[in-house]
């Protein structure tokens, strides 16, 4: 099971029009359509059978949870059209408010096997797709130039980890910067990513941000976005560096530096059973369980490989 988490915009800011097409649309209702084509196109694939898909906007809770765990597709559609902006930019309280939702049921499932170590096979992907427009983030104390992310935990098991969201869970942002002049639709080359805060947040859950100029562009990104929606968890490869590294004596490999990446490792399903195949050699935990300690202590959200060059 796939979960597709749309989060939208729902600040005032999202009332402004754009040209579309010869014909004055809000950035809302651009946001809805865009929804509603990634709908459409996921229904092609194969792999859409078992998608669960969830609607957050940037509501207060619980006004914020349109469709969650328990609506239906028709809840959703209907959520959807009966959107409206009225609201806040709290990018960070909504981001933080969707990573709780996805992390409800995990600690019960016991997904992520803290102090056993990490199994890529135990997994439940999630993307979480953020229709914005990139705006200043405003809140009830005044704009913040950042994303802040919200420290309380309110979800059990949530200290277990220093981060809020999980390595099978990946954020990516649509930012519409549409012009309300009619605008050249085509653009040649690759979608630049967004220049706000966001792009920031999501390179580090191994996602990325477009920069929207058009609907042809906006089309296309979410046929992109459609062909990432794939099972598999992101890890951290960094270099582990060797005495004779340090002191200049690894040779000629030497010279080749090795950049500290993040990757997206696809866990295929069982061609037959339609689920994850179980293996037996879990990513070891980064430390050695202590049996006087109480509690375990937390670990990062994508495990780190060390690769000694």
């Amino acid at each position: 099971m796939t979960i597709i988490l749309f989060l939208v915009d729902t600040s005032a800011s999202m009332c402004q029009k754009a040209h579309v097409n010869g014909v004055q649309k809000s950035y809302l209702d651009i946001a809805k359509g865009a929804v509603e084509t990634f709908l459409k196109y996921r229904q092609r694939s194969q792999d859409c059978m078992g998608d669960r898909y969830m609607l957050l906007t940037f509501e207060d809770p619980p006004n914020n949870v349109k469709a969650g765990w328990k609506e239906n597709h028709a809840t959703f559609m209907n959520e959807l059209k009966n959107l409206a902006s009225n609201g806040l930019t709290s990018m960070g309280e909504a981001l933080k408010n969707a990573f709780d939702l996805l992390n409800l049921n995990r600690m019960q499932s016991g997904i992520d096997t803290y102090g056993q170590g990490r199994c890529p096979f135990y997994l439940e992907p999630s993307v979480i797709i953020v229709l914005t427009d990139g705006g200043k983030y405003s809140f009830r104390n005044g704009v913040h130039q950042e994303i802040i992310l919200p420290l309380h935990a309110q979800i059990p098991g949530t200290k277990l980890t220093k981060e809020p969201f999980r390595w099978d869970q990946r954020l990516f942002s649509l930012v519409l910067r549409m012009s309300g002049n009619r605008a050249d639709e085509r653009v040649d080359g690759k979608v630049p990513h967004d220049d706000s805060m966001i792009e920031k947040m999501c390179e580090v859950t191994g996602g990325r941000s477009y920069k929207i100029r058009s609907q042809y562009v906006l089309n296309q990104c979410i046929e992109s976005l459609v062909q990432k929606v794939q099972p598999g968890v992101v890890i951290h490869f960094d270099q582990l560096l060797t005495t004779n590294a340090t002191n200049g004596e690894g040779g000629g490999g030497a010279d080749l530096q090795f950049q500290s990446i993040k990757r997206m490792i696809y866990v295929q399903k069982h061609p037959q059973q339609k689920t994850f195949p179980v293996g037996f050699w879990p990513i070891p935990e980064p430390y050695w369980p202590d049996p006087k300690s109480s509690s375990l202590p937390p670990r990062d959200a994508h495990p780190k490989i060390k690769i000694i060059t």
